[in-house]
């Protein structure tokens, strides 16, 4: 291939084949050699401005750099972890916290959020994260890391999370399934399935449910992540709190997403205050995520909502709770589970001094579709390419994920998450058949879906859901199909419907808290399982929804004493 020399003395070895090449992948032919002189002379100028760049050496912004801390940044694989939900161990405290808020408080984050000098593995396989088959280290710290550490927390490791944070149950994770505390061998929700079974453990050791002897230490905080209902789903299966706050209330920054517009972070814990604690660290703009609003507080502005939580009296009060009439009849849903969310809620806060009602709003039931539509043209090559989204956005620069896909990401993740195939199909196909112009449209329903619970919100404080659909289902057979083990349909037909509930926050912003609220039958009816209650409040209220859980929690609420296990 011949060297072309430019003006200003540097070469680029675009060539004229080059240049036609790249016509016909656009579907062009160049109609003269004149043109074809003028498009060869940009495409070589703008083949050198990138090298330039691409030279450069790589720049991390210093507010991502690691908070020093005592001792270092050592990690390790936990020996007692009997249900998958560790991914590594560590114990970092910052040399020099901002505050005592946090001190002496453990937390865990999930696998998706960057600490620094710790591995990274998005839930997946080390050859699809980095260029030397083995899991990167991360070399910085996501916003909500330093936070934390600045705070006085314990870092104590990562959580197990689902490969690529791609789906809403816990069997696709390179550790293997995350068994829930409650009935082993039943899922733990996902994606941040490791968090909600380690918050979890703690519960379910003071009700002497059996066989947790080696599972890991008790944890009651954590960090997750959510797309669709990742932190509110595994919160819900496994009897926790888990918040997806205000769209922009919480910076993603330096924590693998999967589309800016569905991208959360938000606080899991055993009790109510720890969110509301967790929640004032964490909030606030950091100057860096693109996904923060002009309605973001400045740190500074961040509301106290331990303090205000703590302060406040008869929060049910007056009150006015609407649960949304479509929730409790969509298509799966579990009877036993539409009557815990429905009986609960009219017992407990009318208990506490609130109103309760059904309130019809049609959109709910279009709202899996919008979320859907609105995401999957882009989603595969955001989430497993890593593609840079359009907007100025600082990535992580230890991760290197594989793109395009190959056969071997086709074998691998068919056998452990379908779900990743299946995106990388639909981008692919929606793309070719409909166009720029479905998404677009989708975009514009977003805001129609987020009218109407607008609209429902003037009338009511509170809305109210069943978190997920059913409780916690069984994990599949991970054994090959030619071993006995489940099928490709097997796997992907146990997640259908479970973010029907869930997923249409994401996109329209509203804080979203589940709220653990009772037990029903398992699927096979060996034991009970967690009924999760959202709890849904007006943008920017996330604090509202925090009351709206006190005073549900004052009347009487809560997941109750454990029902036992049917042998």
């Amino acid at each position: 291939m011949s060297i072309v020399a430019l003006a200003d003395g540097q070469q680029s070895s675009v060539t004229l084949d080059v240049l036609r090449d790249v016509a016909a992948k656009n579907n062009m032919k160049i109609s003269s050699p004149a043109e074809e002189e003028a498009y060869l002379l940009v495409l070589q100028s703008a083949d050198v401005t990138t090298t330039n760049v691409d030279d450069l050496p790589d720049y991390v912004d210093p507010r991502l750099e690691p908070v020093p801390t005592k001792g270092g940044r050592q990690y390790w694989k936990s020996k007692e972890n009997s249900h998958n939900a560790w991914s590594h161990q560590a114990a970092l405290v910052a040399e020099k916290p901002v505050s005592d808020v946090l001190k002496g408080r453990k937390i865990v984050m999930k696998d998706n959020i960057s600490v620094g000098g710790l591995p990274h593995t998005l839930g997946t396989f080390p050859q699809f994260v980095s260029k030397d088959g083995k899991y990167p280290t991360a070399t910085i710290d996501a916003t909500i890391t330093r936070r934390l550490l600045e705070a006085g927390a314990t870092i104590v490791g990562t959580s197990t999370c689902e490969n690529y944070s791609l789906t809403p149950l816990s069997y696709s994770s390179a550790n293997g399934p995350v068994h829930n505390p409650w009935l082993h061998g039943y899922n733990a929700g996902g994606s941040t399935s490791g968090g909600a079974c380690l918050l979890a453990l703690g519960n379910a050791r003071a009700a002497c449910v059996p066989g947790l002897e080696q599972a890991g230490e008790d944890i009651d905080l954590a960090m997750g992540g959510d797309q669709a209902g990742s932190i509110r789903i595994p919160s819900c299966y496994c009897g926790v709190y888990g918040l997806k706050p205000t769209f922009g209330l919480v910076p993603y920054t330096g924590i693998a997403g999967h589309h800016p517009m569905v991208d959360y972070t938000g606080p899991m814990a055993r009790k109510l205050e720890d969110i509301a604690s967790l929640l004032t660290v964490v909030a606030g703009y950091d100057g860096l995520d693109p996904r923060m609003t002009p309605e973001s507080p400045l740190r500074q502005n961040v509301i106290d909502y331990a303090k205000e939580l703590s302060s406040a009296k008869d929060p049910g009060k007056g009150l006015k709770v609407g649960i949304i009439k479509e929730s409790l009849t969509l298509p799966g849903t579990q009877a036993e589970v539409a009557e815990v969310v429905k009986s609960a809620a009219i017992k407990h806060f009318e208990a506490s001094g609130a109103t309760v009602s059904e309130v019809s709003v049609p959109m709910h039931l279009l709202g899996p579709a919008i979320w859907t539509v609105a995401t999957r043209t882009y989603l595969a090559g955001l989430a497993v390419g890593g593609r840079t989204p359009d907007v100025l956005f600082h990535n992580m620069p230890h991760l290197s994920l594989r793109w395009p896909p190959d056969q071997e990401m086709y074998d691998v993740l068919t056998a452990s998450n379908p779900a990743v195939i299946n995106i990388i199909f639909c981008e692919t196909f929606l793309k070719e058949k409909y166009g720029p112009e479905v998404q677009a449209k989708a975009h514009r329903h977003v805001f129609e879906l987020r009218a109407a619970y607008d609209k429902a919100l003037e009338d009511f404080d509170i809305l109210i859901t069943p978190t997920a659909p059913f409780v916690a289902p069984p994990h599949p057979d991970m054994r090959p199909k030619a071993e006995g083990g489940s099928t490709f349909m097997d796997k992907m037909t146990l997640s259908v419907g479970v973010t029907n509930n869930t997923a249409p926050f994401n996109t329209s912003g509203h804080p979203a808290l589940n709220v653990p609220c009772g037990w029903a039958p398992s699927r096979t009816g060996k034991g009970m399982l967690p009924v999760g209650m959202q709890v849904i409040g007006k943008r920017w209220d996330d604090l509202g929804v925090l009351k709206a859980a006190k005073a549900f929690e004052l009347g009487g609420g809560g997941l109750g004493p454990w029902p036992g296990q049917k042998q």
